[in-house]
């Protein structure tokens, strides 16, 4: 008679069942900083062998945070370049249009926010205010 444990999936295998490297799109990730304000990383295409892809190209990625009222914010953006000299230089602009982009979601985010306040009807209304 098989055990209950043998019979009930283990939870914890449900979890991971659907964890799989996608072996097609595999990056060798090199970190450059300036240890003040800037981190780019260098995402490079490789085979499952661990050699360079050079059918894909390499990917730059930018990170910085900008202070907001409500703390320090994460900003990260990706870098159009094909060196990282290029990234450098090319980052600041990167950000900016990163940080204009969460600004548009958040200005979004309440714009439907201050759409779901219910206004009650004319009976309601009149009832609240006699």
């Amino acid at each position: 008679m098989p055990h209950m444990e043998d019979t009930m999936s283990n939870p914890m295998d449900q979890l991971v069942e659907g964890l799989r490297v996608d072996r097609t799109n595999l990056y060798r990730e090199d970190v450059f900083t300036d240890l003040k304000v800037a981190t780019i990383k260098k995402l490079t295409p490789i085979k499952i062998d661990g050699t360079m892809d050079t059918t894909r190209p390499v990917t730059f990625i930018g990170q910085t945070q900008i202070m907001s009222q409500m703390g320090p914010l994460p900003v990260q953006c990706t870098i159009e370049a094909t060196s990282l000299e290029q990234a450098i230089e090319r980052f600041p602009a990167a950000a900016r249009v990163a940080v204009e982009e969460m600004i548009q979601e958040a200005r979004e985010m309440q714009r439907q926010e201050m759409g779901r306040i219910v206004v009650p009807d004319a009976g309601t209304a009149s009832k609240i205010l006699s």
